[in-house]
């Protein structure tokens, strides 16, 4: 089956980017080397294309009604132009996958989700509309840029009109972005400060190239995949596939500050509710390596010999110049400061639970 490409995907290989199956999209991973790429974000600024990205839209008289059911945070809370990260669970309380729900208007959410799971989402989304709302997958009516890094506001501040100074962290605005048709939000997925701007697939690849050539004075540099997968792991921000997925609930990913009980009833909350009251067994902690070798995902976790857990994603953390990870642990050893082992290769290699996330930016 032919891979997926963005509308970006003929500069990324005119760049030199190295590309990969990114389920089932060709993306590219890095471009002049993932430390590079990812020091830039935390320094300067990086830009990446999430082009890949799903987007649902929601719209109708009970719009709200519709999000709230399929969501665990309380959209109610949102404002216009306001953002927040939630959740699609199953009645279970697995997650179906994590979210950014937008309020556009009264009527009008704008879901942004994750690339492998679009259709599903969508799917799910319309299986439990039972309100007098309309779902739209609108994936394919955009393509998304991430300027991200403690310099990009300077950067995307160049190519629009808006005064992006009053924008707070999970607020967007929407309106031009040079020239284009835009909804520009400071979100992100790296642990920087960073915008997101979402325009129709023909204006990406103009924008693309002013976003860099406007950032060349900070320092920008194009970045892959590779570097956002450890931005966000050095911010503690869980992968779909890795830290949470429909086997895993929200208590046990740490995820508890976005479920809202008291907002009413939503798909997965008697289940959630039920395991509060029984309390969980297993829960998600850091992990710092302090022997020789790196935890890869889904390297098994030793305690006293025998395995106790699974490391969900670990790797290099650039930034802090250390190995590090996140695993899922019995309840009574998901505590900083015990002593475990990673499984290597077949031998174990010392580590210890420690605090997450890992990194955090200076406000």
């Amino acid at each position: 089956m032919a891979l997926l490409k963005t509308p970006l995907n003929a500069v990324h290989r005119g760049m030199g980017a190295k590309m990969v199956d990114f389920g089932g999209w060709d993306m590219p991973v890095e471009y002049s080397g993932v430390i590079d790429e990812h020091r830039a974000v935390r320094e300067r600024v990086g830009l990446f294309d999430v082009s890949h990205m799903g987007e649902i839209e929601v719209r109708g008289p009970q719009a709200l009604d519709l999000v709230q059911y399929v969501t665990v945070n309380d959209a109610s809370k949102l404002k216009f132009g306001q953002a927040q990260y939630s959740a699609l669970l199953y009645a279970h309380g697995g997650f179906v996958d994590d979210i950014l729900v937008h309020k556009v208007a009264d009527e009008h959410y704008f879901l942004c989700v994750n690339a492998s799971n679009q259709d599903k989402d969508y799917e799910h989304i319309v299986a439990n509309n039972r309100f007098d709302a309309s779902v739209e997958n609108a994936g394919p009516r955009y393509a998304q840029l991430a300027v991200q890094g403690p310099l990009a506001t300077g950067v995307v501040q160049k190519l629009t009109d808006i005064n992006l100074a009053p924008t707070k962290r999970y607020h967007f605005v929407d309106g031009h972005f040079s020239g284009a048709p835009a909804r520009i939000a400071r979100t992100g997925y790296t642990g920087e400060d960073g915008w997101e701007i979402y325009v129709a697939p023909e204006y990406a690849v103009r924008l693309w190239n002013e976003i860099l050539a406007a950032g060349a004075e900070f320092g920008i540099l194009a970045c892959g995949l590779g570097a956002r997968n450890t931005l966000r792991m050095e911010s503690a921000m869980p992968l779909y596939g890795h830290e949470i997925d429909a086997t895993i609930t929200p208590w046990e990913a740490g995820l508890d500050w976005i479920v809202k009980l008291e907002k009413g009833d939503f798909l997965g909350r008697e289940a959630l509710v039920k395991q509060k009251q029984q309390g969980i067994t297993r829960k998600l902690i850091g992990f710092e390596v302090k022997g020789r070798g790196i935890a890869r995902d889904g390297y098994e976790i030793l305690t006293g010999g025998a395995g106790t857990g699974w490391v969900t994603s670990g790797g290099p953390a650039p930034a802090l110049n250390k190995n590090l990870g996140m695993c899922y642990l019995p309840l009574h050893l998901a505590e900083p400061g015990n002593a475990i082992e990673v499984s290597v290769r077949g031998r174990g290699v010392e580590a210890v639970t420690i605090p997450m996330p890992f990194y955090k930016r200076a406000r």
